[in-house]
């Protein structure tokens, strides 16, 4: 089955040639001027477009550059009855996949329609496979010169890490919906970008989807779009996520939390591929790939957390679970290394290197928030740094008890009788100073780099009497 825009300003030939391809099993759409036809284009996208050749207003050639200009990719079949070789010759030019002439019989057009869309097949699995080699060739090249394998900002050089990578470059070729389970931190929104991008779909786009930070009604709309007049305040019709992800890949961030209703209507889509807007009657075809993500286990998705069965094994076809940083701590220094070179710029710092001491200070704490908390550690550690190495002193405190900062590893102090609270006290002023004079005394921004809520922070600045 494919998707067909049929443009002819004659109602008898454009009803006609709808028939006909209903009949072969085509899902079609009808304009009757090249304008309207356009806007269904736009709005639909589809594997070939049918136009007349003359057509008052934008006539089929303008149709057809129009077509090319926006969406190389899609067949264009002209057809004319004012059929010389000049004309063939001018829409060949520009761009026309194929050209009929009337009249033709129903047999002709069925033959030329199926034979496009075999092509346009055809063209996409060279596509795919051509890329897949590029990205092997390269995965493979990196190897054997020794070089850091990664895809896109994912970084290691653990074994975890490497079957990581083997396993994206493999998935990322197919078309099998992923599953990724993984603990908050670890890279599962990188991982989906990675298998994206590695794909046959990589021109297509790449939709994301917080499913946790929507209530369960407007979740509803931001994935199937609505109609307009569908709910109070729905003022025009809006297209869904899957249909602003079609011919690509839609991620479903913490797909956990997608509530019982909504997972009816997620596992139809993912069955039948065709979904109705809130609010609508008609049935949209789409052309996605699914790769969804979790920060609990198989097993506790599926023990008494109100997420279907059916809906779990649809969504678990190809699994994978990224280990959390503390089991791969040999990535904590390319990690650190990647993020100093990563962060430089925007914290103007003037840091190009780490030391082995706090490389050895960081790697003695498990990280809880995994590689976002190391990324986290690293940003504020490189605000505060004032040379080009970044030293276990630049470190600032980090992880979290009670909603507080805490330190790491108790870093050796040699206090001399000077009581607990004065040393504390004192290190905590440093940092605040520290931290205004980097974000240029914006108190707001100050507290984002230390990890503090805005009114601590005005609390800790009237407490050590400092002004910005």
């Amino acid at each position: 089955m494919a998707q067909i825009l049929i443009i002819d300003d004659h109602d008898s030939m454009r009803e006609g040639l709808d028939l006909l391809l209903r009949r072969r099993g085509h899902r079609t759409h009808v304009a009757e001027n090249g304008a309207s036809g356009m806007a269904l284009l736009e709005e639909n996208g589809v594997d070939l477009v049918i136009t007349d050749l003359r057509m008052s207003g934008m006539d089929g050639l303008e149709v057809l550059g129009a077509v090319r200009e926006r969406y190389p990719d899609t067949e264009v079949l002209v057809i004319t009855a004012y059929g010389t070789i000049e004309t063939a010759v001018e829409a060949m030019k520009l761009g026309a996949t194929d050209f009929l002439t009337k009249p033709f019989s129903s047999e002709e057009f069925g033959v030329k329609v199926e034979r496009l869309i075999q092509t346009k097949e055809e063209r996409e699995r060279l596509r795919r496979e051509n890329r897949s080699l590029r990205v092997e060739n390269t995965y493979l090249r990196e190897l054997d010169q020794g070089k850091e394998a990664r895809y896109g900002d994912i970084v290691g050089e653990s074994a975890p890490m490497q079957r990581v990578f083997r396993w994206i470059d493999r998935v990322a070729r197919s078309e099998s919906t992923v599953m990724v389970y993984g603990e908050s931190g670890t890279g599962k929104e990188l991982v989906a970008r990675a298998i994206h991008a590695g794909s046959s779909r990589k021109d297509g786009p790449f939709v994301r989807v917080n499913c946790g930070a929507l209530s369960d009604s407007l979740l509803d709309s931001e994935l199937f779009g609505h109609e307009k007049g569908a709910f109070t305040g729905a003022e025009r019709r809006r297209r869904g996520r899957f249909e602003l992800a079609d011919g690509g890949s839609l991620f479903l961030d913490e797909v956990a939390t997608v509530a019982p209703q909504t997972q009816v209507r997620l596992l139809r889509v993912l069955q039948e591929r065709e979904l109705e807007r809130v609010g609508g009657e008609e049935t949209i075809g789409v052309d996605v790939r699914i790769i969804a993500a979790t920060n609990l286990s198989p097993d506790q998705l599926l023990d008494g957390n109100g997420f279907r069965q059916d809906l779990f094994y649809r969504l678990h076809v190809v699994p994978l679970t990224l280990p959390p940083l503390r089991v791969r701590k040999e990535d904590i220094p390319v990690l650190v290394r990647h993020f100093i070179e990563k962060l430089r710029d925007r914290t103007c710092s003037p840091v190009n290197t780490v030391t082995t001491a706090a490389l050895e200070r960081l790697s003695s704490y498990e990280w809880p928030g995994n590689v976002r908390e190391l990324e986290n550690v690293v940003e504020r550690a490189l605000v505060l740094a004032d040379g080009p190495e970044l030293d276990e002193d630049d470190l600032p405190p980090f992880g979290v008890h009670e909603g507080g900062l805490t330190p790491g590893p108790d870093p050796v102090l040699s206090v001399d009788g000077t009581d607990l609270n004065s040393v504390v006290e004192g290190m905590e002023e440093r940092l605040l100073r520290q931290a205004l004079s980097r974000a240029h005394g914006v108190k707001a921004e100050a507290a984002r780099l230390l990890g503090l809520k805005p009114s601590a922070l005005y609390y800790k600045l009237e407490k050590y009497g400092i002004e910005p």
